[in-house]
């Protein structure tokens, strides 16, 4: 990996959902998105590889935006993070619900009930924050979604076990 490939991308993907212009720890997520951005999100359930395609199409992004050449397809084919999935997944938001993908991103961080994590208490919590992305990733959430991405009032549909797709959908109607 290009490490400072990396940092300029992490950099630009926390500037599509936060403001790099913030310094007060209390209001500043470096910390709870570099957990994002490092924990890689593994699909099992079919067609959630077309989320992880939404996310890893923001390198792609990237790398036209920043005017860099001769990137490496290695670095362009790893596996999506946490943090290119909920960008993706706040863009098809945006798309979907209207709206825009900055809101509907804190959203799903709170709905994980990882929006707590700002960059003065997320040093002393790396571990609760694995254990919530290790919860959407593993989907050891409700079956109503509770704990997930998209948690639903009602559902006939156990979120636990239909992709993110259909998920964000019921989500979706259920708040018009």
């Amino acid at each position: 990996m290009d490490k400072p490939l990396d940092e300029a991308y992490f950099v630009w993907l926390y500037s599509q959902v936060g403001d790099s212009e913030i310094a007060n720890p209390n209001h500043t997520y470096w910390g709870m998105f570099k957990q994002l951005f490092t924990k890689e999100f593994v699909w099992f359930i079919p067609n959630d590889d077309n989320r992880i395609a939404d996310g890893k199409d923001l390198r792609y992004e990237f790398v036209e935006e920043s005017g860099l050449e001769d990137v490496d397809r290695g670095w362009l084919q790893l596996g999506c993070s946490m943090l290119e999935l909920l960008i993706g997944l706040s863009r098809r938001l945006a798309f979907e619900a209207d709206g825009e993908p900055r809101d509907w991103f804190w959203q799903m961080l709170e709905n994980m009930d990882l929006s707590p994590y700002n960059d003065h208490y997320q040093k002393r919590r790396v571990s609760e924050i694995d254990e919530i992305l290790d919860r959407v990733i593993w989907r050891t959430y409700g079956i109503n979604g509770e704990g997930g991405i998209f948690p639903l009032k009602y559902t006939r549909n156990n979120q636990q076990k239909i992709e993110l797709w259909d998920q964000m959908s019921e989500y979706v109607l259920e708040a018009a």
